[in-house]
């Protein structure tokens, strides 16, 4: 049973999703007007590790992250270098996905941009106008967060709390201080978009709300971010959402802890932030992940580049103890009846799977389940060293059943690079034409129920999967992409 902290309760729950078997995940994404710096990083890679433990879970995961790709920030920073606003957001976007290959991360199942969400906001807030929410005044149109009852569930904070210790924005034309835009009147030089109210630009806040409603519904599953964006960036996209649907906008808010920098807040506006691809150059994709992973998603983490380097001491631990394994497997142990050594190292692996799925189940720990990987590591390092001082032989299945469960919790985990598996087997031993056209015809079928899934077909996507798995083809959705093999 997984159990997740939901920031709306305040508490941790047991993870019951809309539909049995599906998760829907929306995640906030960078605004682009620049290269993502290790506070961004983070959320990119907890969610990025939740999505992969609920894959390894059994669940068909949909998976939406979007781009803020329309912002003040954009348009200071184009208006600066001469650039069209949406080019440069469009440039750091394939910045983003460089940042975030190197991390390891997956591609989400849609990456929406707000450039190209124009009619669903504009749709969204008309709304909002019609349910007497929101409120136009001269092109600019406001939600009035006085009008929805529940504004503040999720901050836990009153409306008047919140007013007092929040940084509004200056408008002498609203009418609360704490009404927050949802359509900006456009100015020259911006990018803007034609609108019931006249040209303009979305706020910062509807964007989200248009794009999973669009994608994933009301009442989705999980929404995810930093722990900065609960208010107001959160509480604003739940008061909307709900205000325009009356249904629940998201059943379960998760938010991960911030990354400081001698115990205070790494943010641009601080100065002390500091950039995923200068980390890069001083240390690879995989040490930067595991250092992320190392303590649990909701706790502060502090920088330091010493700390950094710690964590790829201890990847060396894991990647020597994979390597010890496979030369052993190469070298193809011995396939004798097991021993009481071996019947003993058995039971302890069924025990490392046990303990790993028992911290990952618990609000997805990834700092106990990475202690979990290296007892793991541990034991096979002795399991190993057996057969070196010739004290005992070592059994080939229980190799391989080592292997198949320490990269399983790197697949989770998403950590070690490794040669990527396409997942495409020979059908016959000796390849023909025949053979090639026909494993080109099968991933063909396979990139149709990819299309379907993201077009939440999921009807025909199950039914393409058991189709080929009556032919005796066996496809696996794993965090790595689809793998297919023919049934012996």
């Amino acid at each position: 049973m997984i159990e997740v902290y939901n920031t709306l309760t305040r508490r941790k729950e047991k993870l019951e999703t809309r539909e049995p078997g599906r998760v829907s995940m929306y995640v906030c994404g960078p605004t682009t007007y620049n290269y993502i710096h290790l506070g961004n990083a983070r959320p990119l890679v907890v969610f990025d590790t939740v999505r992969r433990y609920l894959m390894y879970k059994g669940y068909q995961v949909t998976y939406v992250q979007n781009f803020t790709d329309v912002d003040d920030k954009i348009i200071n920073k184009a208006r600066e270098e001469g650039e069209d606003p949406l080019a440069l957001a469009q440039r750091y976007i394939n910045e983003y996905f460089s940042d975030a290959d190197a991390l390891n991360v997956m591609r989400a199942d849609n990456h929406p941009k707000v450039s190209e969400h124009i009619p669903e906001i504009i749709e969204l807030i008309q709304k909002l106008i019609d349910g007497g929410y929101a409120y136009n005044i001269d092109g600019d149109v406001f939600f009035e967060v006085r009008k929805f009852k529940n504004y503040g569930k999720l901050s836990g904070r009153s409306l008047d709390e919140m007013q007092a210790g929040a940084r509004v924005e200056v408008n002498a034309i609203k009418k609360d201080p704490m009404d927050f835009a949802l359509w900006k009147k456009a100015k020259p030089g911006e990018p803007s978009w034609p609108s019931p109210w006249g040209d303009g630009r979305p706020g910062w806040h509807i964007e989200c709300s248009a794009m999973a409603l669009k994608y994933l519904g009301a009442g989705f599953d999980i929404h995810g971010g930093g722990y900065d964006l609960i208010f107001p960036h959160h509480e604003n996209e739940i008061a909307q959402s709900e205000a325009a649907t009356q249904e629940v906008f998201a059943r379960y808010w998760m938010h991960n802890g911030f990354i400081t920098v001698n115990k205070e807040k790494m943010s641009k506006s601080l100065g002390n932030f500091f950039l995923v691809r200068e980390i890069l150059e001083k240390f690879p994709g995989e040490v930067v992940r595991f250092y992320l992973l190392s303590t649990h998603y909701r706790s502060p983490l502090d920088f330091d580049d010493q700390k950094i380097a710690a964590s790829q001491k201890g990847l060396e631990r894991l990647k020597n103890c994979l390597n010890m394994l496979r030369e052993a497997l190469e070298d193809n142990g011995v396939g004798e009846a097991a021993n009481e050594h071996d019947r003993q190292f058995s039971e302890k692996m069924g025990r490392f799977k046990e303990a790993f799925e028992k911290a990952m189940d618990d609000d997805f720990n990834t700092a106990l389940a990475i202690a979990v990987w290296f007892d793991l590591a541990k034991e096979i390092n002795v399991y190993l060293n057996k057969l070196k001082t010739g004290k005992t032989r070592v059994s080939l299945e229980l190799l391989r059943e080592a292997e198949e469960l320490f990269t399983t919790f790197n697949h989770v985990l998403g950590i070690l690079n490794e040669a990527p598996d396409s997942g495409k087997i020979l059908l016959e031993e000796n390849t023909s034409a025949d053979n090639e056209l026909v494993e080109k015809l099968i991933e063909l079928i396979i990139d149709i129920r990819q299309q379907a899934r993201k077009k939440k077909d999921f009807d025909t996507a199950d039914a393409i999967r058991d189709g080929l798995k009556g032919l005796g083809i066996i496809i696996q959705d794993t965090p790595q992409g689809v793998k297919w093999k023919k049934q012996r």
